[in-house]
C-alpha cells in the first residue's frame, strides 16, 4: 500500500510538472520551438525502435534531397547563364524580357510577370551577368545549408523556389528541359514540408503533414505513368521490345557504360524493356494498397533511376526522380540513415513516446492555421492535377507540358521516340581562303562531353549538365534552318569568341588566327565493337560522313543573317581583308 501510495503522488506531482511545462501558444506554433533531447537515464539499455506512421525523418531526407538537386542546378547556372542567356551569350535574357515588355503592352505589370514570372523584372538590367550570378550564388548557398544541416524553413525553399523560377522563365530554350518543371513542382511541394521560420531538424510544434507526403507520392505516380504511357502510344519498338537495341547508343550523352551495355545480349535488352513498361505502368500502382506495397514502389522506382543514372548522363532527371520516391517511406524504415542516439533519431523516438502515452498537447491556433494550409494545399495540387489526369487518359498525350504559368502541377515523359542512327553535328574551321581548296585543312572543335573525336572516352558528369551538348542532340536530327543558334555558333567561332568557346572543349585555333571559315559537317556516329581491330585502336566509336550540315561561312557572308535577326556581328579581326 506504502508503495502503491507513493507512486501515485509521484505521478500527481509529474502531472502538475507536466502541466507547467505548457509551450506558449502563437499564432503560428511552428516557428516555436525546436526539437529538444533529453538525456539517457539508463546505459546498456537496448536503442528503441521508431515506430510506422511518423514523418519526421522523412522530412529531413526529402530536405536534404532537394537541396542536393537545387544545389546542382544552380551550379549549371552559375558556370553556363552568362553564356548562354548573359549580355553576350547566345540568346540574351534581356532581348527576351524586352520582347515580352513590348509584347503585353510595354509596362513591367501583372501582365508580365503573369506571362514570364521572374525576379528580374525588379532588378538593373544595366549588368545582366551580375543578376544571373547573384542569383545562381544566392541559390547554392541556401541549398548547400539545407543539405549540410538538414534544417529549413518556408522562407528558405520559397526563396529558392522563386529564384530558380527566374532563371528557368527567361532561359528560353536552353531550360526547355522537362525536369525544370519537375525541380519547380517538387521545390513547391518541399515549401511546405517545413515550419515557417523555425531552423530545426525536428520542429516539434510543426509536425510532418500527411497530406504534403501524399503531394510527393501522387508526383511520382504522375511521373512515372506519364513516361509509361506515352511509350506505350509512342514509337513501335516500345511495343515489340527492341526500344533497348538502340537506347544506349543514341541517347542524348552516353556514358562509358552505355558503351558495354549496348552490347548485352538481345534477350537481355527485352528483359530491360519489359522490366521498364512493369515499373512505369504497374508498379505505381502500389501507391495505394498499404504501407508495405508503397514501399515496395518507392524502392523499385529508387532502384530503377540508379540503373538509368549508371547506364547514361542524363542530367539530373533521375537523381531528381528519386525525391518523391522517398516519401513513400516513414521514419520505421529511414532510421537506419540516422546515427542511434543522434539528435534527430532521437527526438523522432521522444515525440513517438509522447503521442504513444497521450502526452500530447491539444491543437494551438497556429497548428490549427497550419491544418487549413495542409488542405488547402491538397485541394489545389487536386485541383490542378485535373487536366494532367486527363492528358494521360487522352490517345493525344502529350509530355513535359505545364498547364499552369507557376509549373506547379505538371505533365511528364520521356524518350516517347526512340532514334535508331545516332547523328551528330562537327564544327570544322580552316585557315585557308578558299572553303572549296581540296587543299584547304579542315580542324575540328570538340564539345565537353557530346561524341565527336572517336578515340575520347564517353564523359560521366550525371547529375552535372552541359546545356549546349544536349541541344546539339536535338539539332542533329533537325536541319540548321530548324536551329539557328547552330549559324549564331558558327559566327561566334569565326571570331574567337571567348563566351562561346567555353562552353567547348578544344578550339583547334587557340593560340592562333581565328578561322576563315566555319562549316557543319553531319556524321552518322555507332559505337566500335569490344575486341575488334578498332576497340584496340583505342576507338569508342565508328562514323560515316553523311553530307554537310550547314555550308562553309565566313563573317562578312553572316552579316545580313545575323541582322536580320537582330543578332551583334561579330568583330572582324582588322588584319583580314
Amino acid at each position: 500500500m506504502a508503495a502503491s501510495s507513493g507512486s501515485s503522488e509521484s505521478s500527481v506531482r509529474k502531472r502538475r510538472v507536466d502541466s507547467r511545462k505548457t509551450e506558449p501558444e502563437s499564432a503560428d506554433s511552428c516557428r516555436q520551438h525546436g526539437a529538444d533531447t533529453s538525456k539517457d537515464t539508463e546505459t546498456g539499455k537496448r536503442p528503441e525502435s521508431l515506430r510506422t506512421g511518423t514523418y519526421w525523418l522523412t522530412r529531413i531526407v526529402l530536405l536534404r534531397s532537394v537541396a542536393f538537386i537545387y544545389l546542382v542546378a544552380f551550379g549549371v547556372a552559375y558556370n553556363q547563364n552568362k553564356q548562354l542567356i548573359g549580355e553576350h551569350g547566345l540568346m540574351p535574357c534581356k532581348n527576351y524580357l524586352n520582347s515580352v515588355k513590348r509584347y503585353v503592352g510595354g509596362k513591367i505589370g501583372l501582365a508580365a510577370l503573369a506571362y514570364t514570372p521572374s525576379i528580374l523584372w525588379f532588378l538593373d538590367w544595366g549588368d545582366m551577368d551580375a543578376n544571373l550570378d547573384g542569383i545562381a550564388l544566392v541559390g547554392m548557398a541556401l541549398s548547400a545549408f539545407v543539405l549540410v544541416t538538414g534544417m529549413a524553413n518556408m522562407m528558405i525553399m520559397a526563396t529558392l523556389w522563386l529564384l530558380y523560377h527566374s532563371l528557368v522563365n527567361v532561359g528560353q530554350l536552353w531550360y526547355s528541359f522537362g525536369w525544370e518543371s519537375q525541380l519547380l513542382e517538387t521545390g513547391f511541394l518541399a515549401i511546405f514540408l517545413c515550419p515557417v521560420w523555425t531552423l530545426s531538424q525536428v520542429p516539434r510544434r510543426c509536425p510532418p503533414s500527411l497530406i504534403c507526403i501524399w503531394t510527393f507520392r501522387w508526383l511520382i505516380v504522375r511521373i512515372m505513368l506519364g513516361a509509361g504511357l506515352i511509350k506505350i502510344r509512342g514509337d513501335k519498338c516500345w511495343r515489340d521490345l527492341t526500344c533497348m537495341d538502340y537506347h544506349y547508343e543514341t541517347q542524348p550523352v552516353p556514358n562509358p557504360m552505355s558503351y558495354y551495355m549496348h552490347r548485352s545480349p538481345w534477350w537481355f535488352h527485352r528483359f530491360e524493356t519489359l522490366s521498364n513498361h512493369f515499373i512505369e505502368l504497374i508498379v505505381p500502382f502500389f501507391t495505394f494498397l498499404g504501407r508495405r506495397m508503397c514501399m515496395v514502389n518507392g524502392a523499385l522506382q529508387i532502384l530503377f533511376q540508379m540503373v538509368l543514372i549508371v547506364s547514361g548522363n542524363l542530367s539530373f532527371l533521375n537523381w531528381l526522380t528519386i525525391v518523391p520516391s522517398l516519401a513513400c517511406f516513414d521514419d520505421a524504415s529511414l532510421g537506419f540513415l540516422f546515427r542511434s542516439g543522434g539528435g534527430a533519431k532521437k527526438a523522432a523516438l521522444e515525440i513517438q513516446n509522447e503521442d504513444a502515452a497521450g502526452r500530447t498537447q491539444s491543437p494551438t491556433k497556429g497548428i490549427l492555421i497550419r491544418r487549413v494550409v495542409n488542405i488547402s494545399l491538397g485541394v489545389l495540387i487536386g485541383y490542378l492535377s485535373i487536366p494532367v489526369v486527363m492528358n494521360l487518359f487522352s490517345p493525344r498525350q502529350v509530355m513535359n507540358t505545364s498547364f499552369d504559368p507557376l509549373r506547379i502541377v505538371n505533365t511528364y515523359g520521356a524518350f516517347g521516340s526512340i532514334t535508331k542512327e545516332r547523328t551528330e553535328v562537327i564544327f570544322q574551321g580552316t585557315l585557308s581562303p578558299d572553303p572549296k581548296d581540296p587543299q584547304a585543312v579542315w580542324e575540328e572543335y570538340q564539345f565537353l562531353c557530346k561524341p565527336g573525336d572517336v578515340y575520347r572516352r564517353p564523359c560521366l558528369i550525371s547529375p552535372y549538365h552541359y546545356r549546349l551538348d544536349w541541344l546539339m542532340w536535338f539539332a542533329a536530327f533537325q536541319t540548321y534552318e530548324q536551329s539557328e543558334w547552330v549559324i549564331h555558333i558558327a559566327g561566334r567561332l569565326l571570331s574567337n569568341d571567348s563566351t562561346v568557346l567555353s562552353l567547348l572543349d578544344h578550339n583547334p585555333f587557340r593560340g592562333r588566327d581565328p578561322p576563315r571559315w566555319v562549316r557543319g559537317e553531319h556524321f552518322k556516329y555507332k559505337f566500335s565493337q569490344p575486341g575488334t581491330a578498332s576497340a584496340a585502336q583505342g576507338k569508342w566509336w565508328l562514323r560515316k560522313r553523311i553530307g554537310a550540315y550547314f555550308p562553309p561561312v565566313d563573317l562578312e557572308g553572316l552579316r545580313g543573317y545575323f541582322q536580320s535577326r537582330n543578332w551583334p556581328h561579330p568583330h572582324i579581326p582588322p588584319n583580314r581583308n
